[in-house]
């Protein structure tokens, strides 16, 4: 179960997974592959791995951890070589984190052996486990991830394209796949293109991964997103794209604007940086606030944080310190580290916060609990008034596709009201984004994304049965 600390630094919509894939001739794979993970360390702090190719077998190193701790010793890097490579970065569901979970998944099945990376989550998951077992399957994890794998292997297809071709119709969900043969590459996007995925061009080859920051990484020019319900397979043929399922609702998880991706990556064309930016201001526009300063929640709020700066015309100042050095699950509860509480990963600055009318930005409000600190700290600090602004709509749905939420009673905001929130963190003022405002600054057309935890519409039907607890009966299940 998640220690204290987890609940209390991770109050986010957690991304599940970060999945990277190397098709490059001559180039050290292993290397580049290890470097586009460092790039996409922020979807997943758990478990890190890599496997290479060579045309002839395979060879995979992973562990629990950072990519930097599970590499640390430098020779794994340099046993593994070849001219194909895919890479994972990974976030366990709490209680979930498991070594033998940890990707790439290795495999080997009649037709030879396939490493597979994955990001999303199966809603139908669980049943098409349980169908599986049934017939005599035997799993090795406890991941969505290892059933593309079982589907493959009784196709009594010899090809793997073929093969896929067959199996992803009978997965619903979300998922980003890129799997690895000895000689191909193949990246996958499910119909609705939840999980995002890009394809981009190295001076000797091609690359896939999560976001476009890790093309900026390696020196890798972005070619195109991958389309919804899309297949591209690489090898020494070149790349070739395939459509393995009919067009379905474009459905984007709109949180990757908001909160997962990077400031400078790109989505569907837009920067993400430049989105955050204009969220600042419509938010600002929404709910202009009289007061002296505006900071940001470090990381993925300082972008917003400018935005609104600007709108409101008032000085943006780094009024929190963010120490980058403390681990997920470093240390137990104690009463000691209660009274700390954020201060372990934040610490405001008091001469720039005492005595002022502070506006507070952050991306979200999931479970409360952050909140409530972080206000707490800047009212210790001296902030004279707080005042919170958000940068998305108040999330009152859980989700189902990836994102570490799986019930409405985990949810603030599915519980109170605004004011209500606002007195429970102890905010002088508390401001959401409304959608509408959300959808202008992104600028692509409301039925291109999933915006289930605004609305609990969520895209894909039938809808996962849950439990009397009202969590989904498939949780932890999936990556």
């Amino acid at each position: 179960m998640p220690s204290f600390l987890d609940e209390l630094l991770n109050d986010k919509m957690t991304e599940e997974c970060g999945v990277f894939g190397l098709y490059a001739p001559g180039a050290d794979v292993a290397r580049l592959t290890y470097y586009g993970l460092y790039a996409l360390q922020h979807r997943g702090q758990e478990s890190a791995g890599i496997a290479v190719a060579d045309g002839q077998k395979m060879v995979g190193y992973k562990g629990l951890g950072l990519v930097a701790e599970v590499f640390a010793d430098r020779s794994k890097l340099e046993q593994m070589k070849g001219h194909l490579a895919v890479g994972h970065v990974r976030y366990a569901p709490r209680g979930y984190n498991l070594p033998l979970n940890a990707q790439p998944l290795l495999v080997r099945y009649r037709n030879g052996s396939l490493a597979i990376a994955h990001n999303g989550n199966l809603v139908n998951g669980q049943l098409l486990r349980e169908q599986l077992e049934t017939e005599g399957s035997i799993f090795q994890t406890t991941t969505d991830s290892e059933i593309i794998a079982h589907l493959v292997a009784r196709s009594g297809e010899k090809d793997l394209t073929t093969a896929l071709k067959k199996s992803l119709p009978q997965l619903q969900g979300a998922y980003a796949f890129i799997l690895m043969t000895p000689e191909q590459l193949i990246g996958i996007r499910d119909p609705h293109g939840i999980r995002p995925l890009s394809l981009g061009e190295t001076d000797s080859g091609y690359v896939l991964a999560s976001e476009t920051c890790a093309f900026d990484t390696i020196g890798a020019k972005y070619l195109r997103d991958l389309k919804p319900g899309e297949m591209v397979t690489i090898d020494q043929k070149g790349v070739r794209f395939e459509t393995f399922a009919p067009p379905a609702k474009h459905a984007m998880c709109i949180f990757e604007y908001i909160y997962l991706a990077r400031p400078d990556s790109n989505l569907l064309g837009k920067n993400v940086h430049m989105v955050r930016k204009r969220l600042g201001r419509r938010l600002a526009q929404e709910h202009p606030v009289a007061a002296d300063m505006v900071t940001g929640v470090p990381d993925s709020s300082l972008s917003v944080a400018s935005g609104v700066a600007e709108q409101l015309g008032l000085p943006y100042e780094m009024g929190f310190v963010k120490n980058r050095y403390i681990g997920r699950t470093f240390i137990q509860p104690s009463p000691e580290l209660r009274t700390l509480g954020v201060q372990l990963k934040l610490n405001p600055v008091r001469q720039i916060v005492e005595g002022k009318r502070v506006v507070m930005v952050d991306d979200s409000i999931v479970r409360g609990t952050t909140s409530i600190h972080i206000v707490d700290m800047l009212r210790k600090a001296g902030a004279k008034e707080v005042h919170v602004l958000i940068s998305s709509p108040p999330v009152i749905a859980p989700c189902c596709y990836g994102l570490d939420i799986s019930s409405s009673a985990e949810l603030i905001a599915a519980r109170m009201s605004v004011p209500e929130i606002a007195k429970s963190i102890g905010a002088d003022s508390l401001g959401f984004l409304s959608r509408e405002g959300l959808l202008a600054c992104v600028d692509l057309p409301e039925e291109g994304f999933c915006q289930a935890c605004f609305d609990g519409c969520y895209p894909l039907k039938p809808f996962p049965k849950t439990d009397k607890d009202g969590r989904y009966e498939h949780y932890g299940l999936h990556l």
